[in-house]
C-alpha cells in the first residue's frame, strides 16, 4: 500500500529502525520516568518537563501545548522539514535505502517565489564543497592556509569544522555554478550571490576564510567569513537570514558539540569561531559560540533542552559586564543554571584562543571554568560594589531599579526556592526586610495580559465536535479492537461524514479503511496511513493519550456509553414528533445522568475536546 507516492514498507522499515528515544534524546535531554521518558518540550516555552516519549508506542506527546506524533513528526517539527525530508533524513541515519522515486521538479523561482529549505541546504552544501576545494588549491588557498597555520588550527579541526576559503575574485562561485549548469537565483536566495546593477551576479564572499554554520543535524545552513586581508571590512561577515538560517537561533559548533554537551550536562559559550575551535582542539568539546551577536532567547531555548548548566565565557572588561547583564535578561526566568567565567582573573590572555596556545593553557582554562559564579551572584556582586558607601537616596534609587528590573524579567515565574534565594541575596546587599522586598517585586510585576503567553488554537478555528463523538474516536485509537466489535450500523455512526473538522474526518477515514480491510485500527496503523498529514497525526496522538491516561481500564465501558449516546441522539433526531412531554424528557435525562455517574463517577469530561488542527 502506498501513501502520497511513498512505499508504506519504507515508512515501516524506517520507523522500526529509528528509535524515537534516541532520536528525541539527541535534541532534548530526557530522563527516565517509569516506562516513559520526560523532557522539556521544544515546541513551546516549557519550564518544567511536560513532554513524554513512550518507547513501546514509539510516540511523543506534550500535555501542555498538545504537540505529539511519531518519530517522523518530531523530526518534521523540530527541523522544519516536510515528511519526505524527514523520511530521507531518518533513513540515512538508520542506513536504510529507500525505494527510488522521481523527485518533483522545483517550483519556478520567477516572480520572486521562495526556494524551499531543502534546496537552500543543497545550495549551501555545494558552496561548502567549493570553498573546501579552494582551500586545498595550491594558489587560491595559499593565503587562507597561512591564516590557519598562523592561528594554530590543526588539520583535524579544519576537517572537523569543514573550513574553506572564498577565492580573491568576484566570480569564483558564479563560475562554478555556471559550469555545473546550476541556478544562480537559488544561490542568491541562499545569500551566496548578489545581483549586479544592470544584470548578472557576483560572489557575496571574496578572499575570506569560510566557517560553515551547521544546524543540529549537520546541514550547512549558512556561513561565517573572516577576512584574510586586514584592509578588508568588516572583519567578520555572516550569511543573510534565510528560511533556513536565523542568526538569533543558531550557534557555531553546535553540531560538533551536541554529544559532549549532553554527556557533560554543561555547555560553554564563547564569543568567537576561533575560540570555539581552539577549545575543541584542546579537548573541551562542549563549547559553542554565538554568531557575533548577544545571547538571545532562541539560544537559551536550544541549550536548556540539552543540558543543566550553561557557562558563559566573557571578558572581564566593561563590554563583558554588559554582555553579562544582557545574559541576565535572557536567562533569569529559565529553568537552568547559568554561570559566568572570566579569564582575566587567571591570565593576561585576551581570549581562549590565545590562552590555549600557551603551555599549560588547558589547566588555566579549566580553572577559570571551575571558578565560574552564578549569573545572579555575578550581577549582585556588582550591585554590592555600586552600593558600597552610597547615601540613602542612592541606595533607594538603585534598589528600586534592581527590583523593578527583576520583576520585569519574570521574577513571578521562577521557582519558589529560586525566588527565596533572590530575596535573601537582596536582603544581604541592601539590608531591607524580605517582606518589603517581596511586596516591591509584586508591585512591579507586569500587569496581566502584558506578556505574550503561548495559547492553543482558537476554538473557533473549525467547528467543535460533539464531545461523545470525539471521545468515541479517542477510545478506538486507544483500543483498536473496539472497532472490530461494532456492527455495521454502529460503524456507520463513526464514519468520516459524522465529524465536522478536517482532522477528525481524516482520522475517522483511516480507521474505517483499516477496519474494512480486516485489520485492527491500532494507533501505529493509523499513524502509518496518516504519514504525511502532520496535523492529523498530532490530533490522533493527543486523542490516544487522553483516553489512555484519563480512562485506563474503563475505556471499553466509556466507548459503549459514547455509542449509546450517539444512538439516542440519532433516534431522537429521526423521530416524527415529540414522544413525551417536557417533564418526561427531563426525568429521562436525569436518569441517564445518574446512571453515568454511578458507573464512571463525576468525570464525564475527562477527555478534553480535541482542538481541530
Amino acid at each position: 500500500m502506498s501513501q502520497g507516492g511513498l512505499q508504506m514498507s519504507d515508512v515501516d522499515r524506517v520507523r522500526d529502525a529509528a528509535d524515537i528515544v534516541r532520536i528525541v534524546g539527541e535534541h532534548v535531554a530526557l530522563k527516565a520516568k517509569g516506562r516513559e521518558y520526560v523532557g522539556l518540550c521544544p515546541f513551546h516555552d516549557d519550564h518544567s518537563p511536560s513532554m513524554s516519549v513512550v518507547p513501546h508506542k514509539q510516540i511523543f506527546h506534550c500535555f501542555v501545548c498538545g504537540v505529539g506524533g511519531d518519530v517522523f513528526r518530531f523530526v518534521e517539527r523540530y527541523h522544519r522539514m516536510d515528511f519526505r525530508e524527514a523520511l530521507e533524513y531518518l533513513a540515512e541515519r538508520c542506513n536504510i535505502t529507500l525505494t527510488p522515486r522521481g523527485r518533483p521538479a522545483e517550483a519556478d523561482n520567477a516572480g520572486g517565489a521562495a526556494y524551499s529549505r531543502v534546496t537552500l541546504a543543497d545550495a549551501n552544501a555545494q558552496a561548502s564543497a567549493f570553498f573546501r576545494g579552494v582551500l586545498r588549491h595550491e594558489q587560491h588557498g595559499r593565503a587562507a592556509r597561512a591564516v590557519i597555520e598562523r592561528r594554530g588550527i590543526s588539520a583535524e579541526m579544519v576537517e572537523r569544522f569543514g573550513l574553506g576559503a572564498a577565492p580573491d575574485r568576484w566570480d569564483g562561485l558564479v563560475a562554478k555554478i555556471d559550469l555545473a549548469k546550476g541556478d544562480r537565483e537559488l544561490f542568491r536566495g541562499a545569500g551566496l550571490l548578489k545581483a549586479r546593477e544592470g544584470g548578472g551576479h557576483y560572489d557575496t564572499f571574496r578572499n575570506r576564510l569560510m566557517f560553515p554554520l551547521r544546524d543540529q543535524i549537520g546541514r550547512v545552513i549558512a556561513f561565517g567569513a573572516r577576512r584574510i586581508n586586514d584592509d578588508d571590512d568588516p572583519k567578520y561577515l555572516n550569511s543573510p537570514e534565510t528560511p533556513l538560517f536565523a542568526k538569533s537561533a543558531s550557534l557555531f559548533g553546535l553540531f560538533q558539540a551536541v554529544q559532549a554537551i549532553q554527556r557533560e550536562r554543561t555547555a560553554i559559550v564563547t564569543e568567537g569561531y576561533t575560540d570555539t575551535i581552539a577549545c575543541h582542539q584542546a579537548g573541551f568539546e562542549n563549547v559553542v559560540a554565538t554568531l557575533g551577536t548577544a545571547l538571545t532567547p532562541g539560544h537559551a531555548g536550544i541549550l536548556r533542552r540539552l543540558c543543566d548548566t550553561i557557562v558563559l565565557l566573557f571578558d572581564g572588561d566593561e563590554a563583558g559586564q554588559k554582555a553579562a547583564d544582557r545574559a541576565v535578561e535572557v536567562f533569569f526566568a529559565e529553568p537552568i543554571d547559568v554561570r559566568i567565567a572570566t579569564l582575566n582573573r587567571f591570565t593576561d590572555a585576551k581570549d581562549p584562543d590565545e590562552l590555549l596556545k600557551r603551555e599549560g593553557g588547558e589547566v588555566v582554562f579549566r580553572r577559570a571554568i571551575e571558578a565560574s559564579v552564578d549569573l545572579l551572584e555575578y550581577r549582585f556582586a556588582r550591585l554590592r560594589e555600586r552600593l558600597a558607601g552610597a547615601g540613602l537616596s542612592a541606595l533607594e534609587r538603585a534598589t528600586t531599579e534592581e527590583v523593578a528590573k527583576l520583576a520585569q524579567l519574570g521574577f513571578h515565574r521562577v521557582t519558589p526556592i529560586r525566588r527565596q534565594l533572590v530575596l535573601r541575596r537582596l536582603h544581604q546587599i541592601t539590608g531591607l526586610d524580605d517582606r518589603l522586598l517581596a511586596d516591591q517585586l509584586r508591585e512591579h510585576r507586569p500587569r496581566a495580559g502584558s506578556e505574550l503567553e503561548p495559547r492553543g488554537p482558537s476554538p473557533d478555528a473549525e467547528p467543535a465536535e460533539p464531545r461523545h463523538m470525539a471521545e468515541a474516536l479517542s477510545c478506538v485509537l486507544a483500543e483498536g479492537a473496539l472497532w472490530a466489535a461494532l456492527d455495521e450500523a454502529d460503524r456507520a455512526m463513526l464514519a468520516p461524514e459524522a465529524y465536522r473538522s478536517r482532522g477528525m474526518q481524516a482520522i475517522a477515514r483511516v480507521v474505517q479503511q483499516i477496519g474494512v480491510a480486516g485489520h485492527i485500527p491500532s494507533l501505529r496503523e493509523v499513524l502509518n496511513h496518516l504519514s504525511e498529514d502532520g496535523d492529523a497525526i498530532e490530533l490522533a496522538v493527543r486523542l490516544h493519550e487522553s483516553a489512555q491516561r484519563n480512562l485506563g481500564d474503563r475505556i471499553g465501558a466509556w466507548f459503549a456509553d459514547c455509542i449509546n449516546t450517539e444512538r439516542r441522539r440519532r433516534e431522537q433526531s429521526q423521530a416524527p414528533g415529540p414522544v413525551c412531554d417536557d417533564s418526561a424528557s427531563l426525568m429521562d435525562a436525569v436518569s441517564r445522568l445518574r446512571r453515568d455517574r454511578a458507573q464512571f463517577g463525576d468525570r464525564r469530561g475527562v477527555i478534553p475536546r480535541p482542538s481541530a488542527p
